[in-house]
């Protein structure tokens, strides 16, 4: 009970923050950000715009985690973490995730369980939360407060196919010059290590540093933001890629990043 009492405290303290002086970062996802201790709500104090949630579906229910959990923790769930919890912070800040930020917020949903089942009940679940979803009639956007995402295991088939939808795709380098809209894919991401060899120590070798402005340039030119997962977590590695136009920063280090964008 104590416990339960400490938590609602912290939530309720983590808006008034984000009311008070939280500055949202247009660029910075949390990666993996359930392995936090507050997923979600230390993201949102540090003033991230897109969290990242990987989902199991296991008897009916989408449960976040990295690996397929041992137990059913109904706590761990992705209506427990990350939707009620997004529907009650914009509740509080008058219709917004950050009081008088109307950029988009993402939400990234990485499949990790079978992508058809779990798309379907996912599907689902989001249906109760459209309010505060961005929607899409064909290629129609209807902005919503929260972006979601998929990544992962993708359906893409499916949801390309889907005339009204409630998520976006996350592509891949693959995917650039293929036709895809914005609004049906609106990020590209892949393993920094399959491009680069640099860690971040003096400047970036020439060669890699222009194939990363090309592979930015690209991505920026088809109206997309380019996310390198697994990049070192670097200072110089950060600010390298952000000169060369990567539209979000995959990051474990809420607080370290959080002081770093505010000397950028």
């Amino acid at each position: 009970m104590l416990r339960q009492i400490v938590l609602c405290a912290m939530a309720g303290l983590t808006t008034l923050a984000l009311k008070a002086q939280v500055k949202p970062i247009p660029y910075a996802h949390a990666h993996n950000d359930y392995e936090h201790p507050h997923p979600l709500m230390d993201a949102l104090a540090n003033g991230f715009t897109s969290v990242e949630a990987d989902v199991y579906l296991i008897n009916g229910e989408l449960y976040v985690s990295h690996d397929t959990p041992a137990g059913r923790n109904k706590k761990r769930t992705l209506k427990a973490l990350y939707l009620k919890p997004l529907k009650k912070v914009i509740k509080t800040n008058d219709g917004q995730v950050y009081p008088g930020y109307h950029e988009p917020f993402y939400l990234m949903i990485d499949i990790k369980s079978e992508p058809e089942a779990t798309y379907a009940e996912l599907k689902e679940q989001l249906f109760a939360f459209r309010n505060i979803l961005t929607s899409y009639l064909n290629e129609d956007k209807k902005p919503g407060v929260v972006t979601v995402f998929l990544s992962g295991n993708r359906p893409i088939a499916t949801v390309t196919a889907e005339q009204h939808r409630l998520v976006a795709l996350d592509g891949r380098p693959a995917d650039l010059g293929k036709n895809y809209t914005p609004s049906l894919m609106p990020v590209i991401s892949d393993s920094y290590n399959n491009h680069f060899q640099w860690q971040g120590k003096g400047p970036m070798p020439k060669d890699e540093k222009k194939r990363l402005e090309a592979l930015a340039q690209s991505t920026k030119a088809e109206g997309k933001l380019l996310r390198l997962w697994a990049s070192p977590e670097n200072e110089n590695v950060w600010r390298t890629l952000l000169e060369a136009g990567v539209g979000l920063i995959n990051t474990d280090e809420l607080k370290r990043f959080m002081i770093f964008s505010q000397q950028w």
